[in-house]
């Protein structure tokens, strides 16, 4: 097929029920949701509601598994070369994965391919390389006594994940817990539920023993609470907004259940005048508008030298113009719709607030067409650090452009915020740049370029952003947990 030409076709939708113990069921109510293509605004699927009960199912079989199913009783490189097989399906299967994101979630099919499938890949390949060099440490210790670690899986993990990287949320969760040894419930987002189960039939087919990967669709305050709540889950992974977060904390206090959060950020993005107008552009551009804006790093305060703020503003607006917005099936397309209603109707409200306060909007600012949720890729200048698009998170093509004159002050500026998920600077002088980046509070900071990701590299945040790193080692260790064994030898 032409892909430059041709439009991708419509992937054939085929798991929709909840899986659970390794058997595809209606949820236990009966009840169903429907999950919207966000271009068209058209229902295409009716997707199981799992609630508390299909939970407990669900975390009874993650339990039978590890408390002393097959997986429990599984050498560790087993378990890696069963990833290694669910890394090739999902290699096999990377138009079909690619073509059911663009469908739910309603982003570009190239940037699904080219992006999103190949890093869920590798994301998985690289944790199957870790099941077998999870090691501990012998430790010297006063008298005769043989003192060593060892690190042991956390247990079951419930596993909430958002709307924006379905697939690759689902490959951060699982890659880790898997080569820790852990077993699985996941409640994917309500609105893009439909590469997770897929993904899960393809776990099984690679030969993941039943019980180990249970995914239940449903909603947060349902399906979502009665997983956190559950007195025999003991982790929980969550990937989203703040507000939930504290819920979680909260709800989860009472089993002491281990947390780890990666959530949102309101990421600075610095450039001086003495960086490559051109390449920063292009970083700026990239790291606000790819994914439609719905990016939990984006870059979505650009401090711009003054010197050199004009010029660049140019160079963005030309971008914009440029943006080509429309099918996510057409290969040509480069923004899609946001995701849903909801949020289509929050990011236009945030545009009105920018206009209130005193932002000029040079690009965009309204709806593009009259069907699907399509925002233009919107720009403001004249922000000032006090003005609400300059505060929240948007989480929308919405880029707020900031001038600054003190280079001593910038920092603090930069780090003026609850949030400290990204950050990045631009600039030819190397040395400034490390210098900048040491005082910066965030837990990734990009130097002259913007969302590098690799699975071996943690990612997280300071502040608010979080709690604990995904991938690299830092993201597979909160999967485990230290035990000390001390031998006397005498």
């Amino acid at each position: 097929m032409d892909t430059v030409s041709q439009k991708v076709p419509r992937p054939q939708i085929r798991q929709t029920d909840c899986f659970i113990g390794g058997k595809w069921i209606p949820s236990a109510s009966g009840k169903i949701f429907e999950t919207i293509h966000p271009a068209t605004e058209e229902v295409i699927a009716q997707v199981a509601e799992g609630d508390k009960e299909d939970i407990d199912l669900a975390v009874d079989a993650a339990r039978g598994q590890f408390d002393g199913g097959e997986w429990s009783r599984l050498d560790a490189r087993e378990r890696g070369q069963l990833m290694f097989k669910l890394a090739d399906l999902l290699e096999e299967h990377a138009d079909e994965l690619a073509a059911l994101e663009t469908l739910d979630n309603g982003k570009p099919v190239k940037d699904a391919r080219a992006a999103d499938i190949p890093l869920v890949i590798d994301c998985i390949r690289y944790y199957a390389g870790w099941a077998d060099k999870i090691q501990g440490d012998t430790i010297p210790i006063r008298g005769d006594y043989f003192c060593y670690t060892q690190r042991e899986p956390v247990g079951v993990v419930g596993q909430i994940i958002p709307w924006n990287f379905p697939a690759l949320m689902v490959a951060w969760k699982w890659g880790p817990a898997l080569a820790a040894g852990c077993t699985i419930v996941m409640k994917p987002a309500e609105q893009t539920p439909l590469s997770c189960l897929r993904m899960a039939r393809l776990a099984q087919q690679a030969g993941i023993p039943d019980g180990v990967i249970n995914v239940v669709p449903g909603y947060g305050p349902t399906a979502g609470a009665a997983l956190v709540r559950h007195p025999g889950v003991d982790k929980i992974a969550f990937t989203g907004e703040l507000a939930t977060a504290k819920i979680i904390q909260r709800e989860a206090a009472d089993t002491m259940k281990r947390l780890t959060f990666e959530l949102g950020g309101k990421s600075p993005n610095v450039v001086f005048a003495d960086a490559d107008l051109e390449a920063a552009a292009a970083g700026a551009h990239l790291g606000l508008y790819f994914n439609q804006g719905q990016c939990c790093c984006a870059g979505s305060r650009l401090f711009v030298e003054s010197k050199v703020h004009d010029e660049l503003v140019e160079r963005l607006v030309e971008k914009n113009k440029q943006q080509v917005i429309g099918d996510p099936f057409d290969p040509a397309t480069e923004q899609g719709p946001q995701v849903d209603e909801a949020q289509f109707d929050k990011i236009l409200d945030y545009v009105g607030y920018g206009k209130q306060d005193g932002a000029q909007c040079v690009t965009g600012g309204k709806r593009f067409g009259n069907q699907g949720y399509f925002v233009e890729p919107t720009l403001f200048t004249g922000v000032t650090d006090d003005m609400r698009i300059a505060k929240d998170e948007i989480f929308g093509p919405v880029l707020s452009v900031l001038r600054f004159d003190d280079v001593d002050e910038i920092a603090r500026r930069a780090n003026d915020t609850n949030f400290g998920l990204a950050a990045a600077v631009w600039s030819r002088d190397i040395g400034k740049a490390h210098r900048f980046a040491s005082q910066l509070r965030a837990g990734t900071v990009w130097v002259n370029c913007y969302d590098v990701f690799d699975a071996a590299a943690p990612f997280g945040g300071f502040k608010q952003s979080g709690l604990g790193r995904e991938l690299g080692e830092a993201g597979l260790a909160a999967y485990t947990e230290s035990k000390t064994v001390t031998i006397a030898v005498s």
